[in-house]
């Protein structure tokens, strides 16, 4: 058995937050980050480290800078989470995000008539 370093254990547990977050299985994210899913399910325990470029897709996939991952700064489930994700995405993808968005306030308005 491998042992276990402190900060594999800290960066994988983070990730499994965020994948979490995000609405992601390790099945789904694995396929996200170009990974198998034992790959995955070794970094969330803490079993493996990963490289930069590991991190890098990982960031890129759920919409949240490396600080949350490497420091702990998780994002809150609030407004200014939210908006931290959105400012990540490239302008294609934010564009996609704000149509939804605003076709779910749109509906939201409907059902309060």
């Amino acid at each position: 058995m491998r042992t276990k370093k402190e900060i594999n254990v800290k960066i994988g547990n983070q990730i499994r937050i965020a994948r979490e977050a995000a609405g992601l299985t390790q099945d789904r994210f694995a396929e996200l980050v170009c990974l198998a899913t034992k790959n995955v399910s070794d970094i969330e325990r803490g079993v493996v480290g990963i490289s930069v470029g590991t991190l890098i897709r990982i960031c890129e996939t759920l919409s949240i800078s490396s600080d949350s991952i490497l420091f702990g700064k998780m994002l809150e489930n609030d407004a200014h989470g939210v908006s931290d994700r959105l400012s990540k995405l490239p302008p294609e993808q934010f564009e996609i995000a704000l149509d939804i968005i605003n076709k779910l306030f749109e509906a939201f308005a409907s059902t309060n008539k």
